[in-house]
């Protein structure tokens, strides 16, 4: 089994807030690999684990052809009203229904890290890449540099113990296992950058809308139940309330990028 199964049923549940307040907090990422790439016209782009469609969007006004997929059909569904121009499809990553060498460039924001299997979800990654074509993956930045880190560790205070050898959040963070896989596997990694994103929220009550409506915070609620879970997130997020009543975490986001 893959990824599609557990992920599409965790992040479908509040997929409205995720396209209206969370998705954004990564908009720095897309905007930092829309500059580094300058996709073309000619260039046919895959974001795999595109959500509702906010990086397909912008990548889209580039000229570039993008296809979005997700394991998640609610999101999907936020994704085609955002651009309605845009193809997106329902799938796991971990096999990708492309030929081989299709793709110019393959991304995935945040997404990676949720497969079952990460070196077989990269793997199919490289698979339809066409030759010197990049892959784009954007993951946490180490743990001390992330304010929300505190939100995945009340996050986490609510699941279950998770099995042996289960990845978190910052897995692919630590000791570079990101960056070994995309070697392993055979890609040549060409920049590696650490992203500042500032998630700023005009009130508590957004700011929970949208941390409630990640995958993790949704299991944690079919764990733990809705009240027990939002207790603690408003716990949480009591240190990051400013004078003005903004919710602000600072974090940065890792962008690696490297080529087949």
């Amino acid at each position: 089994m893959g990824s599609q199964a557990i992920q599409s049923h965790l992040w479908g549940q509040r997929s409205k807030d995720w396209a209206t307040i969370q998705e954004a907090t990564g908009k720095a990422g897309y905007e930092y690999v829309l500059h580094f790439l300058q996709p073309k016209l000619s260039e046919k782009f895959l974001d795999i684990g595109c959500g509702s469609g906010l990086f397909a969007n912008l990548a889209a006004k580039s000229g570039a052809e993008i296809l979005g997929f997700d394991a998640t059909a609610q999101l999907i569904e936020e994704a085609k009203l955002r651009n309605p121009s845009i193809k997106f499809l329902t799938g796991e990553m971990e096999a990708l229904p492309f030929d081989d060498n299709t793709f110019d460039i393959v991304s995935g924001f945040n997404s990676f890290q949720y497969a079952a299997n990460v070196k077989a979800a990269l793997a199919e990654a490289k698979r339809v890449l066409k030759e010197n074509g990049k892959l784009v993956v954007m993951i946490w930045g180490n743990k001390e540099d992330c304010e929300a880190a505190s939100y995945l560790k009340a996050v986490r205070s609510l699941l279950p113990p998770p099995p042996p050898g289960a990845g978190g959040p910052f897995a692919l963070t630590e000791k570079n296992l990101l960056e070994n896989i995309l070697e392993e596997i055979g890609l040549k990694i060409i920049d590696n950058k650490d992203v500042e994103s500032t998630w700023d929220y005009p009130d508590t009550e957004t700011a929970l809308k949208g941390l409630l409506s990640a995958g993790p915070a949704v299991k944690a609620i079919e764990h733990a139940g809705y009240e027990k879970v939002h207790e603690t997130i408003l716990a949480a997020v009591q240190p990051y309330i400013q004078s003005n009543g903004y919710v602000v975490y600072k974090n940065k986001f890792r962008i690696v990028i490297s080529e087949k």
